[in-house]
């Protein structure tokens, strides 16, 4: 595993749970608002977490700590996930994993491993070269819906509303396309302390027009 960033504790970003995160390296997307450029950047990686640090810390934790959450960058593609998921399992930790979709073969083999999946939608189908600056076969977005959605897992979807990037339409194809979820979330773009950058947002109240609009394809939609 290449580990670019560890958390040692947090309280929001495994639901109900305190957790620690860890950050992997690499990323097969390149989106312009992205919020860690370093994990995603090659020029910018910083030295990798021996990953038997992250395990030794856990193990210490036991009682302590509820779960690990596993984000990046994209997590599925390091080649050794699904056994460093394994090794935390066997530590008596609930594991959450942080996804772009894109590696549905990935995520099969994990669905039945990890307790919580949150998998970000960037944009409709037709959308998603454009606002992932990648040439993802949209196919393997598909499969990683319904992969999720058929699992018994938890799970969220969720999407950054940039208003650069996506229009009232585009969050109605994102309601069709994941009919039925449980669980959708609307995520407003924090500017990140170390990149000053300032996007185009939305307000508070068309953030509630787009919630409502979700509502009618999903069981929960809530803004975050």
């Amino acid at each position: 595993m290449r580990i670019g960033g560890f958390q040692k504790c947090s309280l929001i970003d495994y639901p109900g749970k305190l957790s620690a995160i860890i950050f992997t390296l690499g990323c097969n997307f390149k989106c312009s608002y992205c919020h860690n450029p370093e994990l995603v950047n090659p020029e910018l990686f910083p030295e990798p977490i021996p990953e038997g640090d992250i395990l030794a810390f856990l193990a210490r934790r036991k009682g302590k700590l509820d779960a690990l959450v596993i984000t990046g960058g994209e997590p599925t593609l390091q080649k050794d996930l699904v056994e460093f998921a394994l090794k935390v399992k066997e530590l008596g930790f609930l594991v959450k994993l942080d996804t772009n979709g894109s590696n549905s073969c990935i995520l099969e083999k994990l669905i039945g491993i990890v307790d919580y999946v949150a998998m970000d939608i960037k944009a409709p189908l037709e959308k998603y070269h454009r606002v992932s600056n990648s040439n993802i076969d949209t196919g393997e977005i598909k499969k990683s819906i319904e992969l999720i959605m058929n699992s018994d897992r938890d799970y969220e979807f969720r999407t950054t509303v940039v208003k650069s990037e996506l229009e009232e339409s585009d969050i109605l194809k994102i309601g069709e396309l994941i009919q039925g979820a449980r669980l959708f979330v609307l995520q407003k773009y924090a500017v990140p302390e170390k990149n000053v950058r300032e996007l185009p947002a939305y307000s508070d109240d068309k953030f509630r027009e787009f919630q409502s609009i979700i509502a009618g394809f999903v069981q929960k939609c809530i803004i975050r």
